[in-house]
């Protein structure tokens, strides 16, 4: 007999942001470990085809996955957890499936028939689900439902889920929900969870497991409340308490059998766990000693009254994981480069870091600022790592104060700069004219020649490697002869040369920017070269 795709779906209760993309990363890593392949699914239930236009401070990181997509952030915890590399198809947004079904409609794929919200909007669903079943012939497909039940912009994906299983495909819902302490009771209460699986059930759907999201772990007292108001067995309710390394959470898992529930629920036999290699990596992560100061020169961290730290999710944790791997902890210092603009004597607050790094971006806000941070790191020689944006922001910085190239500039900031010394690139050119910006970039994995003899080159060890890239602009080539000759190394570029993608200081203790998003293939188990390299020059600096 074949084999079939076990689906999982995970949906989420009482508040978003409860960390449904780490509850799904950490039970695929639980899945992973029993010798099962897994993949995973996410769903985003608003009319974005994708993520590439969201603003970060309103819907967090944007993930690019190793074919070009622009995905929402849990695609990056699916990544980092699992080891595997996820299409952009494993990505559904309610404007894909719309968009689809009025093509076929507009095609008369539909042979007359008169076009419906259900069933065809749920058939379309469910096609692309089984789509990224069937071409990666995973074990398990675990699919992510963005939002909250009870949120009419999912109800549908809901649909589609229950038909999966109503259609016979072997499925469990998993439901996550959030147990608030209240601080004036200080008692954990169940009644939010209750409502959120009631409102799970109008939908047809009943879960299988719960996973409470709490301050502390559950007790039975509230185990048996909710077992008894949610049809859910007491022993199918997991804990997931608050962590401070989430990469813990799988062991968490695996110490209440959760995998083996949930075999044992799909009548499949179980086989050995090895979480060896993860449970060294967290242990690693966990004793580290020691302390080194990272400063993220950032601009999207402004929500109202909040910071938003997701905006940089994927730099934080290549971070954690090149600091683990050194020995040492980090501590972020968010640092909102409109500062330094309004008060440029917080510059000299830079040395109390042992190292600074400047993300992508877009955008002429808080630039200068990111400049001058820059500009700072350099003539102190602190140790600066500039990502997409930040290689660009670097290079405008060496054109003004070493080249003499006053007022250089970025065509996207100042499109009549004497000196564009950052250009668009010119195949995108047409498409900005039409301002046609969703999925318009270069985007996804691309190759990187590099340098030999070069910082870059000690640090990958190999000539050529494969990142990810998200970028309209380059380093225009005009100048590259003038930035060389003052000392800036272009140490990476595409196979043909054409497009400058890595740029150093060799000077310097560690000054390097990539246009490249290196952030995107780092592992807890296998950290991104060059933050390994750039958090060893910060450790150095405490000498």
């Amino acid at each position: 007999m074949a084999f079939m795709t076990n689906y999982i779906f995970v949906t989420g209760g009482v508040v978003s942001g409860l960390g449904k993309g780490i509850t799904t990363a950490s039970l695929g890593r639980v899945l992973k470990s029993k010798g099962f392949s897994v993949t995973a699914v996410k769903i985003d239930p608003y009319i974005n085809v994708d993520a590439g236009t969201l603003r970060p401070t309103e819907h967090g990181e944007v993930w690019v996955t190793e074919d070009g997509g622009e995905i929402d952030q849990d695609l990056g915890h699916y990544e980092r957890f699992l080891d595997i590399t996820i299409s952009k198809e494993h990505n559904i947004t309610t404007g894909q499936v719309y968009r689809e079904v009025i093509e076929k409609e507009r095609r008369g794929d539909f042979l007359g028939k008169t076009v419906e919200v259900i069933p065809h909007i749920p058939d379309e669903i469910k096609r692309r689900i089984r789509n990224a079943a069937e071409k990666t012939k995973a074990d398990f497909v675990l699919v992510e439902i963005g939002g909250v039940v009870g949120d009419y912009q999912n109800i549908l994906f809901l649909e589609a889920a229950r038909q999966i299983k109503f259609d016979g495909d072997n499925a469990i819902f998993i439901h996550v929900g959030f147990l608030p302490v209240l601080r004036h009771l200080g008692e954990m209460k169940s009644k939010p969870l209750q409502h959120s699986v009631r409102a799970l059930m109008q939908t047809g759907i009943i879960p299988d497991f719960i996973v409470c999201r709490s301050e502390q772990p559950v007790d039975d007292v509230r185990k048996e409340k909710i077992a008894m108001f949610c049809n859910v067995h007491d022993k199918d309710i997991i804990s997931n308490p608050d962590v401070e390394n989430v990469y813990e959470l799988p062991l968490i898992f695996e110490e209440q059998k959760f995998g083996e529930k949930i075999l044992e629920k799909l009548n499949i036999s179980a086989k050995g766990s090895d979480m060896k290699e993860w449970r060294a990596a967290v242990a690693k992560m966990n004793n580290a000693s020691g302390i080194v100061k990272i400063g993220i020169v950032g601009k999207y961290f402004d929500i109202g009254s909040f910071k938003l730290a997701d905006s940089y999710i994927s730099v934080i944790e290549a971070v954690r994981h090149a600091a683990a791997w050194s020995g040492v902890k980090p501590e972020i210092v968010w640092i909102d480069s409109k500062g330094f603009e309004k008060n440029p004597g917080k510059l000299g607050d830079l040395n109390n870091l042992d190292g600074i790094i400047v993300p992508g971006g877009f955008g002429s806000t808080g630039i200068e600022g990111k400049i001058a941070a820059i500009k700072y790191a350099r003539e102190n020689n602190i140790p600066f790592l500039g990502l997409c944006y930040g290689l660009q922001l670097a290079v405008i910085e060496f054109a003004r104060n070493v080249c003499g190239l006053k007022g250089a500039n970025s065509t996207e900031i100042d499109p009549n700069t004497q000196y564009p010394v950052i250009d668009i690139l010119p195949e995108q050119k047409k498409i900005i004219e039409g301002k046609n910006y969703g999925a318009t970039m270069r985007l996804g994995g691309q190759q990187v020649l590099i340098k030999n003899g070069t910082l870059a080159s000690r640090l990958y060890g190999k000539d050529r490697v494969t990142e990810r890239f998200r970028h309209r602009y380059e380093i225009s080539p005009q100048y590259v002869e003038t930035l060389e000759k003052n000392g800036f190394v272009m140490s990476g570029s595409t196979p043909d040369g054409r497009i400058k993608q890595i740029g150093e200081l060799p000077k310097l203790k560690f000054f390097l920017g990539t246009q490249f998003h290196p952030e995107f293939t780092s592992r807890l188990t296998e950290p991104n070269p060059l933050f390994a390299g750039f958090i060893k020059a910060c450790m150095e600096t405490q000498f």
